[in-house]
């Protein structure tokens, strides 16, 4: 006797938290939903979309958002629950009364710039299938590093641009400011972009964070103050007391040391943001500027070389690759995991938050510079590229000539060496238990 399967797919993804630059939601849905992987890529912006047709989902996702599932069984058939959040499915599963199936690794996150399909089919459900929507070429670009700073902060003017459209003229923006290279730069073409428009910069806020003393106050302070552009910032002075990791191990639903170290002080910042300015809505920041540049510390990660970084496509944007061993399926890979550091802070204190290095555009360029021929393998020629770009960039857009100061993660330059010690643990364990103590009263 056949048994007919009814399929279900549970849609937990809200539209309204897309930022879609050159399509309405509907035409982003149609293109998911028709499985074309040139039209998904024709879509602008950062976006979670998912579309089922028959008894085919269809999910593709920027880095800017994440979103995740869980297949669940029922005497039915499968059923698919799609959310940005590991907690928003223990919730539908419990509200079905399937939640003696949940435990956190059993959910999956969908890989940025792939469009990834399952087919609900009943038992045994295969397994997702993967096609890349997004495949930048690499050494694209001439050595000329005019000529690159020039498509890569204006690949970046472009997308701001595109930005200031969706937003109201009269609504207040602010940047996550430390005075480092990538809030720098963005802070500049947005005020930059303003002028270009006609409306008043005024608008515009650097904030900045100062745990007790981090460097990144005085930074900022410098880098506006060589610009005559001081007005713009705004110093937030956070208590150590308030800046706790267990309460950003909850927001990312992660427990990756430099991600929940980072995170806590997103947190911490758009948590004061939200207490001065109740209706302040707009966030953007610097994050995927250190991916996109490869600016990360080779020598503190046993598991890499230069020649694994400069060979690899997006390597810090996506990981290994969803072919890979080590590719997680419960947190994918790269910034497309990591990427919730800056994404979920934001949402949950209820801002708009947007990325402009993380977009695909963006990528395109950055990922097109000969990094062989301009570094020659040597790993400070690769850290000093970083800051010769985006100067030479930022200043054929903009005319500002703009600081450049050494490379410092936003955890660090919040607040002294000695108050980072006190606020975040030496190894991954505390951060493990941590995560592990959000589902101890969860059924398994």
């Amino acid at each position: 006797m056949q048994h007919n399967y009814v399929e279900r797919m549970v849609d937990l993804m809200d539209p309204s938290a897309n930022v879609l630059l050159n399509a309405t939601q509907e035409e982003a849905e149609q293109a998911v939903a028709a499985g074309d992987p040139d039209r998904i890529r024709q879509i602008d912006g950062q976006f979670a979309i998912v579309r089922k047709r028959g008894n085919v989902v269809r999910m593709a996702r920027t880095l800017g958002r994440p979103m995740r599932y869980f297949l669940a069984k029922q005497v039915a058939g499968p059923c698919l629950i799609v959310a940005e959040r590991i907690d928003d499915i223990y919730k539908q599963l419990a509200k079905d009364g399937l939640d003696d199936q949940f435990h956190p690794s059993y959910s999956r996150m969908a890989p940025a710039h792939f469009l990834v399909e399952i087919a609900l089919v009943g038992c045994p459900d295969p397994n997702p299938q993967y096609r890349r929507y997004f495949a930048p070429e690499q050494n694209r670009l001439p050595t000329d590093l005019d000529a690159i700073g020039r498509a890569y902060i204006g690949a970046l003017a472009d997308e701001c641009a595109k930005w200031l459209d969706t937003v109201g003229p009269q609504e207040p923006i602010g940047v996550l400011f430390s005075g480092g290279i990538d809030s720098g730069s963005v802070f500049l073409v947005l005020h930059h972009l303003l002028l270009e428009r006609g409306e008043s910069p005024s608008r515009l806020k650097a904030f900045t964070l100062s745990v007790e003393g981090g460097s990144d106050a005085a930074q900022s302070q410098q880098f506006l103050d060589a610009l005559d552009m001081s007005m713009f910032l705004e110093v937030i002075d956070v208590p150590a007391s308030a800046v706790r990791f267990e309460d950003a191990v909850r927001a990312i639903e992660d427990y990756k040391p430099l991600d929940v170290q980072s995170a806590t002080m997103a947190l911490a910042l758009c948590r004061a943001i939200r207490d001065r300015y109740p209706d302040w809505k707009y966030l953007l920041d610097g994050d995927g500027g250190d991916e996109n540049l490869k600016d990360y510390p080779i020598e503190e990660n046993p598991e890499l070389t230069i020649r694994s970084v400069l060979n690899n496509v997006m390597l810090y944007q996506e990981g290994w690759g969803v072919d890979a061993i080590k590719h997680s399926l419960t947190y994918s890979g790269g910034q497309s995991r990591g990427h919730v550091r800056s994404y979920a802070p934001a949402r949950t204190l209820g801002f708009s938050g947007f990325s402009p290095f993380a977009l695909p555009n963006v990528i395109h360029v950055a990922e097109g510079i000969p990094f062989v021929d301009l570094t020659e393998w040597r790993h400070e020629a690769l850290y000093d590229l970083k800051g010769e770009v985006v100067r030479r960039g930022v200043e054929a857009i903009t005319g500002v000539s703009m600081p450049i100061y050494a490379k410092q993660r936003f955890q660090r330059g919040a607040v002294d060496e000695s108050g980072f010690g006190s606020l975040f643990p030496a190894s991954e364990g505390p951060y493990r238990r941590a995560f592990e103590s959000l589902y101890t009263s969860v059924r398994r």
